[in-house]
C-alpha cells in the first residue's frame, strides 16, 4: 500500500484565506475531549487522492478517506492499544471452512445508501468483481490470486459474473478461494471488499462518485482542488461499531505547499485550529516539529508498519556486482536526513519491520548506514569500473528531490553518474507501475496492507506479476527469480504461522542477497492538527491520524 505524494506553491496566506471560507470556531483544546457535534473539519493536503475508488484504492490517504465514506466486510477496532479486526459490514469476522479455503460472511441488518436503499450481499459482490476489470486497475491484486476463476474472468462489465463468489441471499456472501487463507478476512479489511450498487456504478469515473454507505458522502469534488463530504441521512451509528458521525462536513483541500501546511498548523491561529494534513510533515520541518513540546498534544507519530528503499531494476543494471556496490555506496545518513532525519525513522536493513511476524534482523551489506566506499569501490573493479550514468526516479517534492541528490552524491563517490528525475507525484506510482518505464532505480515506500509479511514480499518480488499486471506491476525492481517465486508458493500454503514466519525471513534474507533493492529507512508518519480538533486516533494499520472519531472542540 504505497504513499502518494504531491506539491504546487500555493503560500500561506492562500491556505488561510481558503479557510476562512469553511472552517468553524470553538474553544481551545488537544485531541482528546467529550465529543460534540457540528461544524467543518479542514483537511489539509499537498496531493489529492490517487483514487477513492473503493477497488482502485491502495494508498494510504486514500485508503483512510474512504473509511469515512464506504464499510468494508471489515474492519480494524483502533480504540484500544492493539487494533482488533471486527466485522464492518459483516456481524463478524466471518466463517472459514474447508481449511480456511470457503469464507462465509453476513451482513449486519439496517445498512444503506445514501438513497436509503438497503446494502445486498450481490452489492458486496458487484464491487468485488468490478475490481477484475481493466477499467478498475491499480487496486490491491489478493481477489484475483486467490478467489477461484479470478485469474480468467474479465469483471462484471462483460455480462458475466464470478461463479466463487455466491450470494445464498441478501445478507449472506461466500466467497471460495484456491488455496487456504488463514487472514482472508484481514484482506477484507481493505476497502475493495465494499459494496458498489451496479445502478450507481460510473465505472472510470467513480472516483468521484462514489456512493456512500459509511458516515459521509460526496457533496462536491473537483479533482486537484476540493473534496466535500457531507453526513450521509441515512446511516446509523447503531449499526457501525467503527465510525462516528459528529461533524457537519469535512472539507478537503488539494494542491498546498507542504512546508506551508506546516507553518499554518504549528501557528494554530484562525481556523487551522480546525484543520488537520493527512501527508507527512516536511522533511526540512520534521525535526523542529518533533521536538516542540508547545504541540505535543496535536502532534501525530505513528510508527508504520512499512519501509522507504530504493529499486534497482536488474533489467537494467544487470551485474549484480554493480548492484552490490550500489547497496554498500548508498550513504543512508544522509537520504534520511532529506526526510526529516532521526524522527523520521531507523535504518533498514530488511524489507520486513521490526515487529511484523516474519521479521529476521540481518544486514547483507554494510553495517555503517554512511556507507562502506572501500567495498563498494573493489565490486566495482571486479566489475571492469564501468563509466556509468544512470537515472534514478523521485517525487517532484523538495523531501524527494533532496533524497534523490543525496542518492546521486553517493554513487558519485564510486564514479557512477546519476541523473535525479523528479516525476509529478500524482502521476508517480502509475508510471513507475507501468512496465514501459525507463528507470534505472527509483524510490519507493511500502505500508503492508496489514500485519502480515505476505503483504509485502510477494507484492513486491513475485516476478510472475510482471507480465500479469503490466500497467499496476508492483515489483518496481524486476526481480523475477524462480526459487524466490516457489519459495512465496510455499509459504501462502503453510498454516502454521511460526512456520511461515521463518519461511519469509528466510525469503527476505534471499531476496537482499540478489541486491535488486536498498532498505534505506523504517518509517514513522508524522501529522499535525489544529487544537480545536479532538477525537483523532492513532491508526497503525494505515500509519495514518484516523478520523473515525474526530469532532470539533466547542
Amino acid at each position: 500500500m504505497m504513499r502518494r505524494t504531491r506539491t504546487a506553491a500555493i503560500t500561506a496566506t492562500a491556505i488561510a484565506l481558503a479557510l476562512g471560507a469553511t472552517a468553524c470556531g470553538g474553544s481551545s483544546g488537544g485531541s482528546g475531549g467529550k465529543a460534540t457535534k457540528g461544524g467543518t473539519l479542514t483537511i489539509l493536503n499537498k496531493a489529492d487522492y490517487d483514487h477513492l475508488d473503493p477497488q482502485r484504492t491502495y494508498t494510504t490517504e486514500g485508503s483512510s478517506m474512504d473509511t469515512e465514506i464506504v464499510r468494508a466486510l471489515t474492519g480494524w477496532d483502533e480504540s484500544t492499544s492493539t487494533p482488533k479486526l471486527v466485522g464492518d459490514l459483516a456481524t463478524n469476522t466471518g466463517t472459514p471452512t474447508k481449511n480456511d479455503t470457503v469464507w462465509t460472511f453476513h451482513l449486519r441488518a439496517g445498512v444503506k445508501f445514501q438513497d436509503g436503499t438497503t446494502v445486498t450481499s450481490q452489492d458486496v459482490k458487484y464491487g468485488v468483481e468490478r475490481a477484475f476489470s481493466a477499467d478498475i486497475n491499480g487496486g490491491p491484486p489478493y481477489a484475483s490470486q486467490w478467489l477461484i476463476g479470478g485469474s480468467k474472468y474479465k469483471g462484471p462489465y462483460t455480462g458475466k459474473s464470478l461463479d466463487s463468489i455466491q450470494t445464498p441471499d441478501a445478507s449472506t456472501i461466500v466467497f471460495n478461494l484456491d488455496q487456504p487463507v488463514a487472514d482472508f478476512n484481514e484482506t477484507t479489511a481493505m476497502p475493495g471488499w465494499s459494496a458498489v450498487p451496479k445502478a450507481h456504478d460510473t465505472g472510470a469515473t467513480y472516483d468521484t462518485h462514489v456512493w456512500s454507505d459509511g458516515p459521509y458522502m460526496m457533496k462536491s469534488y473537483t479533482k486537484n482542488k476540493e473534496l466535500v463530504l457531507v453526513r450521509n441521512p441515512y446511516w446509523s451509528q447503531k449499526t457501525d461499531p467503527l465510525r462516528q458521525q459528529n461533524v457537519n462536513e469535512m472539507d478537503v483541500k488539494f494542491g498546498m505547499d507542504e512546508a506551508a501546511i506546516d507553518n499554518l498548523l504549528k501557528s494554530d491561529s484562525g481556523s487551522a485550529q480546525t484543520s488537520i494534513q493527512q501527508w507527512p510533515i516536511a522533511g526540512s520541518d520534521l525535526a523542529g516539529i518533533n521536538g516542540d513540546k508547545a504541540l505535543a498534544s496535536r502532534y501525530y507519530k505513528i510508527p508504520a508498519p512499512g519501509i522507504n528503499y530504493l529499486t534497482l531494476n536488474v533489467n537494467r543494471i544487470k551485474d549484480i556486482r554493480v548492484r552490490k556496490a550500489i547497496e554498500y555506496a548508498i550513504d543512508k545518513t544522509a537520504v534520511r536526513g532529506a526526510f526529516g532525519g532521526e524522527a523520521y525513522g531507523a535504518y533498514a536493513t530488511t524489507m520486513l519491520n521490526p515487529g511484523m511476524g516474519g521479521y529476521k534482523q540481518y544486514n547483507e551489506y554494510s553495517s555503517n548506514p554512511a556507507g562502506d566506499v572501500t567495498k563498494a569501490k573493489a565490486l566495482m573493479s571486479q566489475a571492469g569500473n564501468p563509466k556509468l550514468t544512470l537515472s534514478v526516479a523521485v517525487e517532484n517534492t523538495p523531501t524527494q528531490e533532496h533524497a534523490g541528490d543525496a542518492i546521486a552524491n553517493s554513487l558519485a563517490r564510486i564514479g557512477i553518474k546519476v541523473n535525479v528525475s523528479p516525476i509529478d507525484a500524482s502521476t508517480y506510482f502509475s508510471t513507475l507501475d507501468n512496465t514501459k518505464n525507463q528507470y534505472d532505480m527509483a524510490w519507493m515506500d511500502w505500508i503492508a496492507d496489514w500485519p502480515n509479511a505476505s503483504t509485502v514480499l510477494p507484492v513486491l518480488f513475485d516476478g510472475r506479476q510482471i507480465k500479469a499486471n503490466p500497467l499496476s506491476n508492483q515489483d518496481i525492481s524486476y526481480l523475477n527469480d524462480p526459487a524466490i517465486n516457489s519459495g512465496f508458493d510455499k509459504a501462502a500454503k503453510m498454516t502454521d504461522i511460526n512456520t511461515r514466519n521463518a519461511a519469509y525471513g528466510a525469503l527476505d534474507q534471499q531476496i537482499l542477497s540478489q541486491a535488486s533493492v536498498v532498505p534505506l529507512m523504517y518509517m514513522s508518519f508524522t501529522e499535525l492538527s489544529g487544537s480545536k480538533v479532538g477525537g483523532v486516533i492513532n491508526d497503525p494499520i494505515l500509519a495514518e491520524p484516523s478520523l473515525a472519531h474526530v469532532f470539533l472542540k466547542s
